[in-house]
C-alpha cells in the first residue's frame, strides 16, 4: 500500500473513548488542516460531568480487572500484545496522525510509530522488574519500603508528536498498576484514540485508559482538579504547566510530572567536526519546523568557525522538501496553525527591525497550508525575543563567543533549562561544560534524542518537574509506604 493517500477519504473517531466504547459527542471546537488550511472535522469537549464518568470508569476497571493486583508478568504481556498490535496497525495509526498534525506520513511508520511500540515494550518490563526493597534497620525489625500504584492518573498530551507523546504517558502508568485518564490536544486526537482502542482489543481490560477530548480551560481543568485523580502528567508550554500547578494547588495536593518549554542552546567549539554538528543544529530546527520544545534554537559558535558554519547551516536549510503531511515526498512540516505562524513572522520581523541580520528564510512560503521558511538570524541582541522567548518554530539565532566562559553565559538562560548540545572532540571540555550547562539533557557531538528509553528527559527551572521515560518515569507512576515490623 503506498504511503500517500487521500486526507478526505480517512474517517476520523471524533468522540471520547471512556470504558472501551466510543461515546457519541457532539463537535463543538473547529480543526483546521496545518497542510492545507481547511477546515475539516470539530473535536467536543468533555466537561466536568464526562471527566468524573471517565475517572468512575477507571476506578472500576481497577476494581473488577484486579490489574494492579496481578501477577506483573501479566501486565508485561498484556503490553507486549498491545505493542503488536501497534506495529500491526502502523499505516492506519501514521494515516490517523499525519491527516491532522504537522508530522509528514513518511516519517512516521519508521519513526513515531514505531517508537510508541518500543516505549510500551520499554515500560512493559518494569512491572515484574522494580518494585519495594527491603532496607536495613537494627536486628529487632524488619523495614521495608512498599511500592504501590496510585489508582488513577490523569495526563495530558500536546499536540506536535501526539502518539509518541500519548506513549510517555500511557507506558508507565499502564505498567506500574495504574488506570489513566488522558486527553489529546483537540488539534490531533485521532492516533491517540485509536492507540486506547488497539489496547482494548489487545486485552488491556476495557476502562483503563480512557481519552477525553477537549481544550485546556475546561477539559484539562477538570482533570487536573478531579479529586479522585492522584496525580497529573503534562507536556506542554511552561504557561500551561502554570496553569495546572495553579489548579491543583487551588484545589488540592497531588504529585505531578511536568515536561515544558525549552530555548536550548547549543554550542559549538572550534575544534568540532564541523560537517557533523552542520548537519546535526539543521535537523534540530528543521525537524518538526522546530516545533519541539527541545528545539535547539540558539546556536553559539566559537568566532574563528563562525563564517564556514553558517554557510554550512544555509546550504542544509536550502534543502528542504515541504509538502501536505499526506505526500510520502515530503520531508518539511507545516506549522500547526495561522496563528502559531503569524507569531513566529512577528518574532522574526521584529528581531530584524532591531538590527538582526536575516541570512536566509524569514518569511511565509508561498503554498497552500502553514509553511514558514528555515531562518537564521545573525547579530540579534541578547534581549531580544528571538533569543529569549520559546518560538517554536523552524527559526535558528546565531551568537559568537571568545572562550569557553562567554560561551556558557550565553547558553545560560534565565528561564529555561530543557536542554543543550556542545561540539567538540576535547573530551575534557566536553565534560567539563556537560556539568556547568544548566539543562535536564545534554548531547555531545549529536542533537537529538536517541531510541535509547532509558536515558529520562526532564527540564531545570521553568522547564519542568519530574521525569518522562527511563526508570524515573515508571517510579513516577508509584508511591512508596515505609513499613517496620517488630521481631
Amino acid at each position: 500500500m503506498p504511503l500517500s493517500f487521500d486526507p478526505d477519504a480517512i474517517p476520523l473517531p471524533t468522540s471520547h473513548f471512556v470504558d472501551g466504547a466510543y461515546l457519541p459527542a457532539e463537535g463543538v471546537l473547529p480543526m483546521r488542516r496545518p497542510s492545507d488550511a481547511r477546515d475539516y472535522a470539530a473535536c467536543p469537549v468533555a466537561d466536568a460531568d464526562l471527566i468524573d464518568h471517565a475517572v468512575h470508569a477507571a476506578k472500576s476497571a481497577l476494581k473488577t480487572s484486579g490489574w494492579a493486583s496481578r501477577r506483573p508478568r501479566e501486565r508485561t504481556n498484556a503490553m507486549h500484545r498491545w505493542a503488536d498490535l501497534i506495529e500491526a496497525e502502523a499505516e492506519t495509526l501514521a494515516r490517523l496522525e499525519a491527516v491532522s498534525s504537522t508530522r509528514p506520513i513518511g516519517q512516521l511508520i519508521q519513526g513515531d510509530v514505531a517508537v510508541t511500540a518500543e516505549q510500551i515494550r520499554f515500560f512493559a518490563e518494569f512491572a515484574d522488574k522494580e518494585g519495594s526493597d527491603l532496607v536495613p534497620t537494627g536486628e529487632e525489625g524488619l523495614g521495608m519500603v512498599m511500592s504501590e500504584p496510585y489508582g488513577v492518573v490523569g495526563a495530558i498530551t500536546p499536540w506536535n508528536f501526539p502518539l509518541s507523546m500519548a506513549g510517555w504517558k500511557l507506558g508507565p502508568a499502564l505498567a506500574a498498576g495504574n488506570a489513566i485518564v488522558l486527553k489529546p490536544s483537540e488539534m490531533t486526537p485521532f492516533s491517540t484514540l485509536y492507540v486506547a482502542e488497539l489496547a482494548v482489543r489487545a486485552g488491556i481490560p476495557a476502562g483503563l485508559i480512557n481519552i477525553v477530548l477537549g481544550d485546556g480551560p475546561t477539559t484539562g481543568q477538570a482533570i487536573t482538579a478531579h479529586p479522585e485523580i492522584s496525580k497529573v502528567s503534562f507536556t506542554g508550554s511552561t504557561a500551561a504547566g502554570s496553569a495546572i500547578m495553579a489548579n491543583i494547588a487551588r484545589t488540592g495536593v497531588k504529585p505531578m510530572t511536568l515536561e515544558l518549554g525549552g530555548k536550548s542552546p547549543q554550542i559549538v567549539f572550534a575544534d568540532a567536526d564541523l560537517p557533523l554538528a552542520a548537519d546535526a543544529i539543521a535537523n534540530s530546527i528543521l525537524g518538526n519546523a522546530g516545533q519541539a520544545c527541545v528545539a535547539g534554537s540558539r546556536v553559539i559558535v566559537e568566532n574563528a568557525v563562525l563564517e564556514p558554519l553558517i554557510l554550512a547551516l544555509k546550504a542544509n536549510m536550502a534543502s528542504i522538501r515541504p509538502g501536505p503531511t499526506w505526500d510520502a515526498a515530503s520531508t518539511y512540516s507545516p506549522i500547526i496553525s495561522e496563528r502559531q505562524l503569524n507569531r513566529i513572522d512577528g518574532i522574526t520581523r521584529a528581531a530584524v527591525d532591531a538590527g538582526a541580520e536575516c541570512l536566509t528564510g524569514g518569511h511565509r512560503l508561498d503554498r497552500k497550508g502553514y509553511f514558514y521558511a528555515p531562518t537564521l538570524l545573525s547579530g540579534v541582541a541578547a534581549t531580544s525575543p528571538a533569543v529569549t522567548e520559546e518560538i517554536f518554530g523552524p527559526v535558528l539565532t546565531v551568537q559568537s563567543f571568545h572562550d569557553e566562559d562567554e560561551a556558557l553565559a550565553l547558553a545560560d538562560h534565565p528561564t529555561y533549562g530543557l536542554a543543550a548540545g556542545l561540539f567538540t572532540r576535547d573530551l575534557s571540555r566536553a565534560i567539563r561544560v556537560t556539568r556547568k550547562l544548566q539543562a535536564g539533557t545534554v548531547w555531545v557531538n549529536r542533537y537529538s534524542r536517541s531510541r535509547d528509553h532509558i536515558l529520562p528527559t526532564g527540564g531545570y527551572k521553568h522547564s519542568g518537574i519530574g521525569k518522562d521515560l527511563g526508570r524515573e518515569a515508571y517510579h513516577a507512576n508509584r508511591k512508596s509506604k515505609s513499613v517496620l515490623i517488630n521481631l
